[in-house]
């Protein structure tokens, strides 16, 4: 159940949650005819309602239907954040975010299904922001259909730390490289006059052994982009086999979302996260809540 306090005279209850609380018109058809219901002051009503300053309009959201794929499997999540709207994950690497097509192993979201049956919420899985499997860090989940709603219009910033090979000559910059598929994968991508537009902000924060550690933001979020942009300006991901990387000093590829920031749907509290550099990757000391609050462009 969603609680809505009327703050607005001369409307009814469709307008309000159209016009002032900004539901999606998908949302309301689905209360309305799928299962949901409209309650004013605790009474059942319709959307054609007439609603005055200080009501109380509370939607009951229909039960959520889940993909045949989606079952519950109990992994550990570690949880930054949760309340009736949201979840923050940070997320190990090696976890699949979504189930694939062909593939059995278990992911974030079927971790997510058996969290929601443990906890008697009738939802499926609503993912904002994803990571590669083998990218570690914070994941935004929605946790019901109206927050995701919310989100479609709404923007998340996103930080990462990357380990790449090599000493830039510009310690900050823009990439701004168009992302297409490569021919003859289903996989890869590359820069490609034809592709989709890319941008990808970075700084060094700190350089060693030949490696350097970029506090990057993403503007877009083409697939692969930050592993795509970085390799094409000849400094691949350390461990990014598939971009050229190498695995001397790490398993996979070192990039780690450490930080996330929006504005709640709900309540429009600004909210913001971070995740400290993980222990899998090569040891490097970084204030993360300090490179989150740092401009990269000067």
């Amino acid at each position: 159940m969603i609680r809505f306090i009327v703050e607005k005279e001369g409307l009814n209850v469709r307008d309000y949650l159209l016009s002032e609380v900004h539901l999606s018109r998908q949302t309301l058809k689905k209360i309305k005819f799928h299962g949901g219901a409209i309650y004013v002051n605790n009474e059942v009503s319709n959307v054609r309602t007439p609603v005055k300053k200080g009501d109380v309009i509370d939607c009951l959201l229909p039960k959520e239907e889940r993909s045949a794929s989606l079952y519950p499997v109990e992994l550990p999540l570690d949880l930054v954040y949760e309340d009736d709207f949201i979840l923050v994950i940070n997320k190990p690497a090696h976890l699949p975010v979504v189930p694939t097509i062909g593939n059995n192993t278990p992911s974030l979201a079927h971790g997510l299904i058996h969290y929601y049956d443990q906890s008697q919420l009738p939802y499926t899985v609503h993912i904002v922001t994803r990571l590669d499997q083998d990218t570690s860090g914070l994941v935004l989940v929605a946790k019901h259909q109206l927050a995701h709603g919310y989100f479609r219009e709404m923007k998340v910033k996103r930080r990462y730390l990357a380990l790449v090979e090599g000493i830039f000559r510009d310690k900050s910059g823009i990439l701004t490289l168009p992302i297409g598929r490569k021919n003859g994968s289903i996989i890869e991508r590359c820069v490609d006059d034809f592709g989709k537009y890319a941008e990808t902000d970075y700084r060094v924060v700190e350089e060693k052994d030949n490696m350097s550690l970029l506090n990057i933001e993403l503007k877009t979020g083409r697939t692969h982009q930050i592993r795509v942009h970085f390799s094409h300006v000849h400094h691949p991901l350390i461990g990014d086999t598939l971009y050229g990387g190498t695995k001397q000093y790490a398993n996979r590829q070192a990039l780690h979302c450490y930080h996330l920031a929006f504005t709640h749907p709900y309540t429009n509290e600004a909210l913001s996260f971070t995740a400290p550099w993980p222990d899998d990757l090569p040891g490097i000391k970084v204030d993360v809540s300090t490179l989150a609050a740092a401009p990269l462009i000067d």
